[in-house]
């Protein structure tokens, strides 16, 4: 007999939380239930009950409109800024570029295609301001033009130009040039070609510093 009560006493035996908490629905007043059939009369009074308990106050509802008017306002404030600061920022780079460009022109236009002048005008325009070394920068300038050369073997011609960049000691990139006795540009071996323009991005990353240091 003891065994049969121990046994009926074990936590397997027990009623779980779901079976409890089902048992207690089951015997609540039927006012309290819920109304299983929302069609009934009585569930509109249930429902309306439950939709006044989540009724915003008067007093929050303002304060939520004030802060949201103020929020959307922040937003339109701060987007404004970042439009404009593109825009300007777009704006400053078509300058630089144009004027780049011409100068490229009157300078070397004799003996370089005006393709290859406009093609590193633009790109040294767009990676002036980047985080790159002097000799990434020089050959990124050259790569767009010279599509078949490895980074590594532009590196050792630029290596001349980066150096003269870093220590300020000058090099005429227009002696490069004129060292061409005015020889046609299809004429030109392919490292003649590298060479005149890396000398070329050279000259436009040091006219952008010139641009950017005048008042």
């Amino acid at each position: 007999m003891n065994n049969k009560i121990n046994s009926s006493n074990t936590p397997d035996s027990l009623p779980s939380q779901v079976d409890l908490e089902f048992l207690e629905a089951l015997l609540e007043p039927e006012d309290a239930t819920y109304p299983w059939n929302p069609a009934d009369e009585e569930s509109e009074a249930y429902f309306h009950e439950l939709e006044q308990q989540f009724v915003t106050p008067d007093w929050l509802e303002d304060e939520l409109t004030t802060r949201s008017e103020g929020f959307y306002s922040n937003l339109d404030t701060l987007w404004s800024g970042i439009s404009n600061n593109i825009y300007y920022k777009r704006n400053t780079e078509q300058v630089l570029d144009i004027n780049l460009q011409e100068t490229l022109h009157n300078t070397f236009a004799g003996c370089v295609p005006q393709v290859w002048l406009n093609a590193i005008a633009k790109k040294a325009t767009e990676i002036f301001a980047s985080h790159q070394s002097v000799g990434e920068q020089l050959i990124t300038c050259v790569q767009s033009v010279l599509p078949a050369w490895g980074a590594d073997d532009l590196l050792v011609l630029a290596r001349p130009f980066a150096y003269s960049m870093r220590s300020s000691e000058p090099q005429d990139a227009a002696s490069v040039i004129s060292n061409l006795d005015n020889r046609e540009w299809t004429t030109l071996s392919e490292i003649e070609q590298a060479k005149i323009s890396l000398a070329i991005a050279y000259y436009a990353l040091n006219q952008l510093n010139s641009f950017q240091s005048k008042p």
